[in-house]
């Protein structure tokens, strides 16, 4: 993975938000890093639907991030089928289980650092 030097908004996160625990953990990682300026929370959705006007400003971004729960990478492969090239996260590979991970202020913040952001 490469290194990110995540800060500003014009460094796009994207985060899977899945059913799972994990996807509820990236989903409030990726907002706490928005709300802390580190980068713009950014719908994965609109990406994934290919609406260009949605597109258009991630492409021009200094850096594209994705904060996936598990191992399936659903938020890297949606912007890698759009042609972009994300640092991309994994909770699982950081030390955060799918199914056996809390979701709390202290556990967002341990992923935070676990991300080295």
């Amino acid at each position: 993975m490469a290194e990110c030097a995540c800060g500003g908004t014009n460094i796009y996160l994207f985060s899977c938000s899945g059913a799972a625990d994990v996807g509820a953990l990236s989903d409030r990682i990726a907002s706490k890093l928005s709300k802390d300026g580190k980068g713009k929370m950014y719908c994965m959705a609109a990406i994934g639907a290919n609406i260009p006007e949605k597109i258009a400003p991630v492409k021009s971004a200094l850096g594209v991030v994705t904060i996936d729960g598990c191992s399936s990478l659903c938020a890297k492969k949606v912007l890698e089928n759009a042609g972009f090239k994300p640092v991309s996260y994994n909770l699982e590979d950081l030390g955060f289980p799918k199914g056996k991970t809390e979701v709390n202020e202290t556990v967002i913040d341990r992923a935070i650092v676990a991300m080295g952001l």
